[in-house]
């Protein structure tokens, strides 16, 4: 028999999902066949998995350590961790992403900004081993792999339940800077309909609505323009798989250095002239909404990343 107590960082999950960490190779149905047999007990009682937990919480786990085992699997890669950290507590970091980095792993094999920040968390003793198979640290917004800037990552359950809150509907906003083709004088906001192929991992804007295509609103301000390019922020008022890249690209001013959205011959230029080899694209600012509850103190709060040294090429 295994008796686990919740610590502070762990409170807020459903019980079934501490025990899918817990114990990460196990199918669900195992976990509700034990609840039912009381072979799992929340503070000594039969509990259905829907319970939140609360600090203190006991969890007794009647299993032999050999299942116990069995069901367990750590699939974290240690790395050296590099990481810009833009605003660090308890609950959240802001991190600086730079271009080429994932922001999670697409493949098991995968080194992504989520490896450097648990190698980051473990080397600084604020999670274990142990603590993994609790609660699981992770960046809770993502990232092209070749657009750097602001990515906002949970550690505990608070943050990460309150910052996905935040993210899903939209309160916390996010600005970027590009470099696109051409000159945009004035401010606007673009309207459109994307529709993403999901064996290419390309997208295609429209004007007209389908079945099968998104909403998409993408608004910009220049901040510098010359007859050859534009230096943009940009504020997504929806968040659609490379929306930025596309939308701007299908009104003729695509981002320089983008290899699948942009223009090749546009981009061999700066190629050549500065050596640019991805798109440039930056999360520049994020500014958080009113936040009730334990994460309050960063209601109103303004986060900047600077940008990278390819962007002063366009001053």
């Amino acid at each position: 028999m295994r008796e686990v107590k919740i610590k502070a960082n762990e409170a807020g999950q459903r019980l079934d999902k501490w025990l899918s960490k817990y114990m990460n190779q196990a199918p669900k149905s195992f976990f509700y066949k034990m609840l039912r047999k009381k072979n799992i007990t929340l503070n000594g009682k039969k509990a259905d998995g829907s319970e939140r937990l609360a600090e203190g919480d006991e969890i007794k786990l009647f299993l032999s350590e050999e299942t116990l085992e069995k069901f367990s699997k750590s699939d974290m890669i240690y790395v050296k961790p590099k990481l810009s950290i833009i605003y660090e507590d308890e609950h959240i970091l802001i991190l600086n992403k730079p271009a080429g980095m994932l922001s999670q792993k697409a493949e098991p094999q995968d080194i992504s900004l989520n490896e450097h920040l648990l190698s980051y968390l473990m080397k600084t003793g604020q999670c274990t081993k142990e603590s993994l198979r609790h609660i699981r640290p992770s960046v809770c917004n993502r990232l092209d792999r070749n657009t750097s800037g602001l990515i906002v990552a949970g550690k505990t359950i608070p943050g990460l339940q309150v910052m996905a809150a935040a993210l899903k509907d939209r309160s916390l906003h996010k600005f970027y800077h590009c470099i696109t083709a051409g000159e945009l004088s004035e401010s606007s906001r673009l309207e459109g309909y994307l529709i993403k192929d999901k064996q290419t991992n390309q997208v295609m804007i429209t004007r007209q609505e389908t079945p099968q295509a998104a909403y998409i609103q993408t608004e910009y301000r220049p901040l510098l323009y010359t007859n050859d390019w534009t230096r943009l922020e940009v504020k997504l008022i929806t968040g659609r798989s490379h929306q930025i890249r596309a939308h701007l690209a299908s009104v003729g001013h695509p981002i320089i250095g983008d290899c699948k959205y942009g223009d090749g011959g546009i981009n061999q230029i700066y190629r050549k002239k500065y050596k640019i080899t991805h798109q440039l694209l930056h999360s520049a600012r994020m500014e958080f909404p009113q936040i009730k509850g334990e994460l309050s103190y960063l209601s109103g709060k303004v986060f900047e990343a600077p940008e990278p040294k390819e962007f002063q090429y366009f001053t």
